[in-house]
Formats: C-alpha cells, structure tokens, sequence
C-alpha cells in the first residue's frame, strides 16, 4: 500500500465528539448526530468531512478493544469565532503524518488500520506521535462503495 510523508499545518476543525472504543463502537451514532447540522457551521475550509480520534497516551502501549477514545465528526474552518450551539473545536497541531490511501467500503477500514500499524508502522523509521489520527473523506469518499476513497492520517515521528 502506497504513503506519502507530510509535515501538517495545524487544523482548525468544528464538529462534535463522542467517547467510544473499539469493541462498543459509536461512530455511526457520531456522524447521525453531526450531519443534520454541519451546515450550520460557517467559515469552513473545503467540503471535507475529518473523523478524528485523540487515543490517551497509552492506548497502543496497553491495547485492548475495550479502551475509550475520544472520536470527532467536523469540518476544517479558518477560525472559531463563529461556534454552533451544540458544536465544539479542536485543534490538531502541527507535526509529521504517514498518508495512506484506503479504497474500498469504509466498513472494510479496519483492513487498511491493520496493514498500517501490523506491518508498515513496525518495519518504518517512524513510531506514533501522541497526537490526533484522522480520515478526511472528500469528493472521492462514497462510504460503501468499492470505489470509495478517504485518506488516513497517522501521526509519525522518527524513531530513537
């Protein structure tokens, strides 16, 4: 599977958040919340979409299924001045990220996750920074479609 290396530019994004894990999953009751009401949010960067995760500090050191995350739906915006009542922000910082391409139907995501920190991660220069992972899902992204695309974002630093 192919990656590019980038050095992010920080993002400011407006969206809502859940605290999920892995083995009771909300995500979609995540999204089902913030769709009705991203055109509220004005400012915005583009149309598209980050679903962002913010994992405690040692939430791949001690791995279970079962350890709660923070998980966002949101739109990239040029500033929070403007905030919609129910919505928050978050920021994600400056720093260096792998870029994979995952293709296919998201519910099949998991796949390319498991390529990513299975296998390339563990044989890179890099190891994970603890900063926000995210997807951006763009004109490309068509959920279940097999021809769907959204990228992945993972955070990276060189290795000591």
């Amino acid at each position: 599977m192919e990656h590019r290396v980038e050095i992010l530019t920080e993002k400011k994004i407006v969206g809502k958040r859940i605290t999920t894990s892995f083995s009771a999953n909300r995500t979609k009751e995540l999204w089902q919340g913030f769709m009705p009401n991203r055109k509220e949010i004005q400012n915005n960067i583009g149309s598209e979409l980050y679903s962002i995760e913010v994992y405690p500090e040692s939430h791949f050191a001690n791995f279970s299924p079962n350890n709660q995350f923070e998980k966002w739906a949101g739109i990239e915006v040029t500033d929070f001045l403007s905030v919609p009542v129910g919505m928050e922000t978050i920021v994600i910082p400056n720093g260096l990220y792998a870029v994979f391409i995952h293709k296919g139907a998201a519910s099949n995501g998991h796949k390319t996750y498991q390529y990513i920190f299975t296998d390339w991660l563990p044989k890179s220069e890099y190891s994970l920074e603890n900063r926000p992972h995210f997807a951006v899902m763009g004109e490309k992204y068509k959920h279940e479609d097999p021809t769907s695309e959204e990228e992945i974002w993972i955070p990276i630093r060189y290795k000591k």
